[in-house]
């Protein structure tokens, strides 16, 4: 078995990543969460990386953190603030400034850490056995890894409340009928389905996809007049880009767009 933790794979400009810890359910230890920051900040900066494809091996996407992992004799107890600042937060913060596609592909259970990690991807596919896990009630801890934003913002204050208290387990069918997923796939076809979605991305013009990232994340802090002026901003960074003059030259001569990501 390849002891990477992060498997990394690289085709028609997609970079898969692979958490590579199946024997855990792929949960997080320190090394593997250095690897996917280091994985994501390498795809930020290589512009032949045109998307970015997280999965999981084996039978589950993640069950995040590695509670074996833990220190718990440790006579002031175990500081999970630390973790959570030196693991998560980074990855986080990878995945929402990278002005590139990142596609989650939830191949089994998804929980704790691992929940949000998926739903903080730009889109979410799931095999329809696949399910998602508040588990951090259930060991007396809160909602990390952007839980306590990203859920309530995706199914509404509510459902999430009630998702992160009880810590029952979502089939990810459930999931994409609230909106929290875009679409959920059989397991037989579910890898080519989430493969194809990735090479479509990437295919695309990168550059206004990586733009519209940027709109949508300020918009969800300000209010309609600083985000009508932000719209206007970034559309005139996306009108200077070789994509935009491709898409309409080819709109013009009515044949295919050849995009270049730039």
């Amino acid at each position: 078995m390849n002891s990477n933790p992060v498997i990394e794979h690289v085709a028609q400009g997609v970079l898969t990543l692979t958490l590579n810890r199946p024997d855990v359910l792929n949960s997080f230890n320190g090394l593997m969460a250095s690897a996917l920051q280091t994985a994501l900040h390498d795809a930020a900066r290589d512009a032949a990386i045109r998307c970015v494809l997280l999965t999981g091996a084996g039978r589950g996407f993640c069950a995040g953190q590695d509670l074996a992992a833990l220190a718990l004799d440790e006579p002031a107890g175990v500081d999970v603030g630390g973790i959570v600042r030196a693991q998560y937060n980074p990855i986080l913060r990878a995945i929402w400034t990278m002005e590139k596609p990142v596609i989650c592909a939830v191949n089994g259970v998804a929980a704790g850490a691992g929940a949000n990690l998926a739903l903080a991807c730009d889109v979410v596919v799931a095999s329809t056995d696949a399910y998602f896990v508040q588990s951090f009630a259930g060991i007396g801890l809160i909602p990390d890894s952007g839980g306590t934003w990203i859920l309530p913002r995706l199914v509404g204050a509510a459902r999430a409340m009630a998702l992160m208290l009880l810590g029952e387990k979502l089939p990810a069918t459930t999931a994409q009928e609230w909106g929290m997923i875009y679409r959920t796939f059989e397991p037989a076809v579910f890898r080519e389905q989430a493969m194809a979605l990735a090479v479509r991305l990437a295919a695309m013009p990168t550059r206004g996809i990586g733009l519209t990232k940027r709109a949508v994340n300020l918009g969800l802090e300000q209010g309609i007049d600083a985000q009508l002026e932000t719209e206007a901003t970034i559309q005139t960074e996306a009108g200077r880009t070789h994509d935009f003059g491709e898409g309409v030259r080819a709109f013009q001569q009515k044949r295919k767009p050849t995009f270049t990501g730039t």
